[in-house]
């Protein structure tokens, strides 16, 4: 593999490069600075600073790009996308926004949807005109996907929606949802199942907020009564939505550039290290800490080169791997492993929340410690994963 880029592609890196360094100057300090106290992330506040941020990525053309540009993206290529994202990381600047129907519901209309659906939906959802989110989980149905029991009854030229939905993405703050319902409740449970897109704002939906552990409500419950949608809005054939809810979870797993951000995560963590001290000397000084940095340095680093075997493979043109599921399942658990260790290196100090005073960079690790092991649930329990790997990846029996 050659790790150089070639002299067109540094020239783009380094217009990407250029503009992030003059954008970021507008971005408000309670952004840039880890220790200053800004909103919260499931504000008001916030949801218009993401809007505002989004809408300037998306007028430089840095948003959906590997969208067709009869949709609004820019037909990027995926080493154009991968420097986009490495930037972004490096610069720390803020994602953009509505990423289930950009980075999901999208690419999963573009390959399944009708022409009217595309022109409805594709460029108000890559502006973030529409929010989206993802209507899958039930209480009784959430790795068990298949086990749904949302109904949808054909009436006319409709479909009458009752159920619910639990820990839907996105939820509070959305236009629409992808939703998956079950049309043939004979069928085996794999099948008889069909993929709408639901108006959040029609008569019979009430949306209300679910408080994770870490204090935010980044998730919500829905409840669908006589919920009529119309069946232009079914995307696929009738009975068979798991094939297309599949290909939505593939494009979850899916994504290039989170090895910077692992990477300048665990800088971060260096510094914890180097401020924190015991008996009067930084962590650092102490060899079972440094080796301890040096090791979740080493497994990042892996996962690195893993990521870029993927995008190897997307660059011959070739199917996707197992890195996709295993990168999952690895982020899943390094994450929880790592914010465990932080909470050591902080000591008492990782006790001090949001607002406490004398709190390390205003508690943003205990947050981020409460919200990580949610990593090894969504989309599919690390447990479950493992399976696929170990029956689909390596042939093992069931």
């Amino acid at each position: 593999m050659d790790f150089n880029y070639a002299p067109e592609e540094e020239a783009f890196r380094k217009q990407v490069s250029d503009w992030f360094d003059e954008a970021m100057k507008e971005v408000p300090e309670w952004y840039k600075d880890p220790n200053a106290l800004g909103p919260e992330s499931d504000s008001e506040e916030y949801h218009a600073f993401s809007i505002w941020w989004h809408q300037k990525m998306y007028d430089a053309g840095y948003v959906g790009m590997h969208w067709p540009k009869e949709y609004g993206g820019r037909s990027a290529t995926l080493i154009e996308q991968m420097i986009v994202n490495e930037e972004m990381a490096k610069h720390d600047a803020p994602p953009a926004t509505n990423g289930i129907g950009i980075g999901w519901c999208g690419p999963t209309i573009m390959a399944a949807g009708t022409e009217e659906q595309k022109q409805r939906f594709l460029r108000p959802m890559l502006r973030a005109e529409e929010y989206w989110a993802q209507g899958f989980s039930e209480p009784g149905a959430g790795s068990d996907l298949a086990s749904i029991q949302t109904r949808a009854v054909e009436d006319g030229d409709d479909f009458v929606v009752n159920g619910q939905k639990v820990w839907t993405s996105g939820s509070i703050r959305s236009d629409w949802a992808v939703l998956m319902v079950r049309t043939d409740p004979n069928a085996p449970k794999h099948r008889g199942i069909t993929y709408l897109l639901l108006d959040l704002h029609a008569p019979g939906v009430t949306v209300r907020p679910l408080v994770q552990i870490s204090g935010i409500a980044g998730y919500g419950e829905v409840f669908l009564d006589d919920v009529r949608i119309p069946k232009k809005w079914m995307v696929g054939e009738l009975n068979r939505g798991w094939y297309v809810a599949m290909a939505t979870l593939e494009w979850e797993r899916s994504g290039v550039g989170a090895a910077v951000g692992r990477m300048r995560t665990i800088g971060d963590i260096i510094e914890i290290a180097q401020t924190m001290k015991r008996h009067g000397r930084p962590l650092t000084d102490d060899p079972v800490v440094r080796n301890k940095l040096a090791q979740f340095y080493i497994e990042a680093t892996a996962m690195k080169y893993t990521g870029l075997r993927s995008a190897t493979r997307q660059l011959r043109g070739e199917r996707p791997g197992p890195e996709g599921v295993v990168g999952h399942v690895f982020n899943a658990e390094y994450s929880k492993r790592l914010q465990h260790y932080v909470m050591d290196l902080l000591g008492p100090y990782s006790q001090l929340m949001r607002g406490a005073k004398n709190a390390y960079q205003t508690g943003r690790w205990g947050r981020t410690f409460l919200s990580a092991p949610g990593g090894s649930i969504a989309t599919g329990t690390s447990e479950i994963n493992r399976n696929v790997v170990a029956q689909r990846v390596l042939g093992l029996p069931r």
